[in-house]
């Protein structure tokens, strides 16, 4: 117990640095290894102990367990040294293993480094060989160009001396000999011919200065049998014939087939029949070589090159000459057909469908010659030209056909119908060369219509004579005639009466106007209407005259105002201005400029400038005179004259006595109740005629102006103005008397009762008479 106690006293404290530094597990688990290969025998317990124990410190690891806790015994001691053995081989076979690992590692190391010197040297070697085959490849292409340009000329000189063969072209010396082409323009290999061709060309073209250069030479007479020039006009022979080959197969083929086609169908003899013309030989022999033709013709169109161009040009010029002498004298026997059996105005409807398909089917089939895939249309300048060759049957037929037409309703029927079929023309490129020969076919119609229209108009407008029967109003106006049972053929037979009352003249300018106004041109109408309104307001004056002598001023005023109003609103729907500005050259200092242009010593004929004496002879000598016309504003001032003169006629004819007894008291003055005229009797027995005339007057006029104006209201505007003028003269007429006192001049109280009593009359006689023209 005491040596317990003193061991226990002497051992050193035990001081842990593990709050301060923990370690890991890992650290922990290489610390109980050690403890296990240095400490004693110990028993289960303390082993169970010390498993348990999971903080373990580096002094308690190597501290072996204390004699108080060990408990020796044999068994004990051989389980021990067991242990020790067994620990100690192991130890030695880690020794063992961690040298040969040290010497592994090491070697490792040493291997590691050689690889590295390796790899720095296979890097230093590698970028050398990336240099060096950078520059092998350079190297290469400029080489590699070289040979090209070395080569290329070799390469057109070659293809000149092999292609000659294959084109039939033999040169010797200065000599081109044509012969049989070996190669056919549909092998597959004629388009890499045409290529290397065309390459040849423009190489030697490029090299010794082109076809100008040759010329040149060739002028000069120079030996050019070798070098560029030399293979120049060689490749240019080569192009030429090879070109000729295409010709060949596309422009005489087309000839070729036009005449098989005249012969067979007997064209110069005779013609097809318009319904079997698209199913014709015209039609399906040329659709028979459209594709081959198409697809050489796309060799030609893809190349550029004067050469090309001129043959593309040849193929459509043939093609177009072909194709119009094919079709040129069946059209115009068609449109003659056309003409004998439906007549003009038919005529023109038929042809139009006509061309207008024939445009469709031609341009079609020229698309298969000359198109592409994706093209719908043909605007070629010459194709056009073809087109409008064939359309001018319509023009040539028409016009012999409007030069015996006289009748405008069958020239308007003509431009109406022609202008529909080219508003459809129009409506597609691929017919529009049969738009513009039906817009000339219009512009001959219109011309015709324009002519017949002022010949009419001259022979019944401007030259009319009026007979005394044109001229027999009111009883032309009061002719009816006979009814009939049927309501609507009795309503058309009162209008042709009234159509057939009016002034010639009027009549044929309005008919003429009605007819031509949709189908001539605006400008060209107004310029008809103006001229024709103006010739119908004169003539209807000198008719108004004429009445005027044989049947009175009323008639002439109510013949005047009725074909004015007429007039007026049939022009109306026309929506037209009927304004202009008449330009005339005035001669008249013509005789001083030439008098000072002679005169003139120092003249300057030859002067490019204001001062040049001719100038200035024209300047001074002529000049150039306008005057603004406006016809609608003139048959307007003719309208208001005729209404003021009916009103001032009939407001006379009514009231005369009463307008003049107004005239002498206004001349009288002061002394107006010393004369005369002023006497109470006397002025009773004048208002008393007066009166007695005014109920038959009023009725007369009521009823001729129901006899020539059918509108009320018309009549009610014309008559107020009568009514009123008369009532303000018998206003001015009572303010006169009322000056006159009684007991003068005959008058009392009895007279002036009379005399107002009559005044009054009449006023309300004419009042009522304007209120009953209502």
């Amino acid at each position: 117990a005491d040596l317990s106690t003193m061991a226990t006293a002497s051992k050193p404290a035990t001081v842990s640095y593990e709050a301060f530094a923990p370690r890991s597990s890992t650290d922990i688990g290489r610390l109980q290894r050690i403890q296990a290969l240095t400490a004693g025998p110990i028993t289960k317990a303390k082993e169970q102990e010390q498993n348990d124990k999971e903080d373990w410190t580096l002094s308690e690891a190597m501290t072996p367990p204390l004699a108080s806790a060990v408990v020796v015994t044999e068994g004990l001691v051989h389980d021990t040294l067991a242990q020790a053995y067994t620990s100690s081989d192991r130890l030695t076979t880690l020794l063992k293993h961690s040298t040969s690992l040290r010497l592994a590692l090491r070697a490792s190391i040493n291997i590691c480094e050689d690889i590295s010197n390796r790899h720095a040297e296979l890097l230093r070697h590698s970028g050398e060989l990336s240099a060096a085959a950078d520059r092998l490849q350079a190297e290469e292409g400029q080489l590699t160009q070289h040979a090209k340009e070395i080569g290329l000329p070799l390469k057109h000189y070659d293809a000149v001396d092999r292609i000659g063969i294959l084109v039939g072209v033999l040169f010797r010396g200065k000599a081109t000999v044509r012969g049989l082409a070996k190669v056919k323009v549909d092998h597959e290999e004629y388009p890499e011919i045409l290529n290397d061709i065309d390459e040849a060309v423009e190489f030697f073209g490029g090299e010794c200065g082109g076809s100008e250069a040759l010329k040149a030479a060739e002028r000069r007479g120079e030996a050019i049998l070798s070098g560029s020039m030399e293979y120049y006009r060689r490749s240019l022979a080569l192009q030429e014939a090879a070109l000729f080959l295409i010709q060949e197969a596309v422009v005489e083929r087309i000839s070729q087939t036009s005449s098989d086609i005249t012969s067979a169908l007997g064209l110069k003899k005779q013609t097809v029949a318009a319904d079997k013309l698209e199913a014709s030989l015209i039609y399906t022999r040329y659709h028979g070589i459209s594709a081959r033709s198409n697809r050489l013709i796309g060799l030609v169109k893809k190349r550029k090159g004067d050469a090309y161009h001129d043959l593309l040009q040849l193929c459509r010029t043939t093609y177009c000459m072909a194709r119009e002498g094919l079709l040129k004298m069946t059209v115009r026997a068609h449109m003659d057909k056309l003409k004998d059996q439906h007549g003009l105005v038919g005529m023109t409807r038929i042809a139009s469908v006509f061309l207008i398909r024939l445009c469709t089917v031609e341009t079609q089939l020229y698309l298969d010659f000359f198109g592409d895939p994706n093209q719908e249309d043909a605007n070629d300048s010459e194709f056009q030209s073809y087109l409008n060759a064939l359309c001018q049957g319509l023009h040539r037929t028409v016009r012999r056909g409007l030069v015996t037409v006289h009748d405008l309703d069958t020239l308007c029927q003509i431009v109406s119908v022609l202008r529909e079929e080219r508003g459809q023309a129009s409506s597609s490129s691929i017919t529009m060369a049969a738009a513009r020969a039906i817009a000339t076919v219009i512009e001959d119609a219109q011309e015709r219509l324009i002519f017949c229209a002022n010949s009419a108009l001259q022979k019944e407008v401007i030259r009319f004579r009026a007979t005394p029967a044109d001229l027999d109003y009111p009883a032309k106006l009061q002719t009816k005639g006979p009814t009939t049972d049927d309501d609507e053929d009795d309503a058309v037979q009162q209008q042709l009466q009234v159509y057939e009352a009016w002034f010639p003249p009027m009549r044929s300018v309005l008919r003429i106007l009605s007819k031509i106004f949709r189908v001539v041109e605006p400008r060209v109408f107004e310029d008809i209407a103006r001229e024709s309104v103006q010739a119908c307001t004169g003539s209807l004056k000198d008719g108004a005259n004429f009445i005027l002598q044989k049947s009175g001023v009323v008639h002439a005023d109510l013949f005047l105002v009725k074909h004015l109003l007429i007039l007026r609103e049939q022009l109306s729907p026309f929506d037209i201005e009927l304004r202009s500005v008449e330009r005339q050259l005035d001669f008249s200092d013509a005789g001083k400029a030439v008098s000072r242009f002679l005169a003139n010593r120092n003249r300057r004929l030859f002067s490019m400038s204001t001062e040049n004496a001719l100038v200035t002879l024209l300047r001074e000598g002529v000049s150039v005179q306008e005057a603004s016309v406006d016809s609608k504003r003139d048959l307007e001032d003719a309208l208001r004259s005729a209404c003021n003169d009916f009103i001032e006629h009939t407001s006379q004819n009514m009231a005369r006595d009463i307008f003049n007894f107004d005239e002498q008291c206004k001349a009288s003055g002061d002394k107006m109740a010393e004369q005369a005229f002023i006497n109470g009797e006397t002025i009773k027995m004048m208002l008393e005629k007066t009166s007695l005339s005014l109920d038959e007057q009023l009725t007369s006029i009521i009823e001729q102006m129901s006899l020539y104006l059918d509108n009320a209201g018309t009549q009610s505007i014309l008559m107020k103005p009568v009514s009123r003028k008369i009532v303000r003269a018998l206003e001015e007429a009572r303010k006169y008397i009322e000056k006159v006192n009684n007991g003068e001049n005959g008058w009392d109280t009895g007279v002036r009762k009379d005399v107002l009593e009559l005044m009054e009359k009449m006023e309300t006689a004419i009042k009522q008479a304007a209120k009953t023209s209502k």
